[in-house]
C-alpha cells in the first residue's frame, strides 16, 4: 500500500466503515442509546418493519425512485449525447450549466421549487395571465419527481457524457464504412459502447433518490412519505435509533445488491466486447 493512500484510507474507516459497523450493531440490537453495555440481541426491530405500513412506504419509495431514474435517463442520455457532439469549447460551457446549480446547497434548491409550483408560484401565476390555473402542482409525487429530476439529473448526464465523449470514433467510422444508417450506428454501436457510463448513472441517481429525505418532506408534504423519510423520523422525532438503524441496514442492503446486480451485468458486457 503506498503512503499516499493513508489519509483516503483513514477517510473510508472513519466515515464509512465505522458508521456502517455502528449501524449494523444498533439494527440487530435494542437497549438504552446512552448505555452500550444496555445493548441485547435482537431482531424485533425487522420483525417490527415487516409491517404493511412500511412495507407500503418501501415499495412506493422503489417506485418513485426507479421512475426518477428513468426520467432522468430519458433526458440525460440525449442531453450528454448531444453535448459529446459539439465542438470542444461549447460543451465545456454546456456541462458547466449542469454542474453550476450543484455548487448551491441542496436544500435551497429544492426550496426554490417551492416558489415554483405553489398555488401563488411563478408557474400558477404564468398560468394565470391567460386564463388558466391555478393548479395543484405542489404536495404531491409529481413535485416530488420533478425534485428528484431537477437535483439528480446531473448525475446521469456527467457519466454518460464522459463515455461518450471518450469513445473511440474509429468505430463509428467503420460501421458507417459498412454501410450501417445513423440509427443502426446509435442502437448497435453508440449505445452499447456507452452502457458503463448509463450503468454508473443509474446507480448515482437511484441510489439518493432511495434515500433522500428532503425532496419529500418540502415538495410532498404529507401527502408523499419515502423510507428516508420514516429513518429520519425515527433520529429526529421518535427516538427509536435502534428501528432507525434496523431500516437503514435494509435500505444499505438493497443499495448493495442493486450495485452487485449493476456490476455484474456490466462486466458480462465488457466481456462480451461490449457490441450487441
Amino acid at each position: 500500500m503506498k503512503k499516499y493512500s493513508i489519509p483516503y484510507l483513514f477517510w473510508l474507516i472513519l466515515f464509512v466503515v465505522l458508521p456502517g459497523i455502528l449501524i449494523t450493531i444498533m439494527a440487530f440490537t435494542k437497549g438504552e442509546m446512552v448505555d452500550f453495555s444496555t445493548f441485547s440481541f435482537s431482531l424485533d426491530n425487522f420483525v417490527r418493519f415487516i409491517d404493511a405500513s412500511y412495507l407500503k412506504i418501501l415499495f412506493d419509495s422503489i417506485v418513485l425512485s426507479l421512475i426518477s431514474t428513468f426520467l432522468c435517463f430519458i433526458i440525460g442520455y440525449p442531453a450528454a449525447f448531444i453535448i459529446s457532439r459539439l465542438p470542444e469549447k461549447r460543451q465545456s460551457m454546456l456541462i458547466l450549466l449542469f454542474v453550476i446549480p450543484m455548487w448551491m446547497n441542496f436544500l435551497l434548491r429544492t426550496y426554490a421549487w417551492l416558489t415554483l409550483l405553489g398555488n401563488n408560484g411563478l408557474i400558477n401565476q404564468f398560468f394565470g395571465l391567460v386564463g388558466l390555473g391555478p393548479f395543484d402542482l405542489i404536495y404531491n409525487n409529481t413535485a416530488v419527481l420533478l425534485g428528484m429530476l431537477y437535483n439528480f439529473l446531473p448525475f446521469m448526464v456527467l457519466p454518460i457524457y464522459t463515455v461518450l465523449s471518450k469513445m473511440d470514433h474509429s468505430l463509428i467510422e467503420a460501421a458507417r464504412d459498412l454501410g450501417a444508417s445513423e440509427k443502426q450506428i446509435l442502437i448497435k454501436v453508440i449505445f452499447p459502447l456507452s452502457l458503463p457510463g448509463v450503468s454508473s448513472g443509474i446507480i448515482m441517481v437511484f441510489i439518493p433518490a432511495l434515500s433522500t429525505f428532503v425532496i419529500p418532506s418540502l415538495l410532498g408534504g404529507n401527502k408523499s412519505m419515502m423510507i428516508g423519510n420514516v429513518i429520519e423520523q425515527q433520529f429526529r422525532f421518535t427516538g427509536d435509533w435502534h428501528f432507525g438503524a434496523a431500516i437503514s441496514f435494509i435500505l444499505m442492503a438493497l443499495m448493495i445488491i442493486w450495485m452487485m446486480i449493476s456490476s455484474r451485468k456490466g462486466v458480462s458486457r465488457e466481456s462480451e466486447g461490449g457490441l450487441w
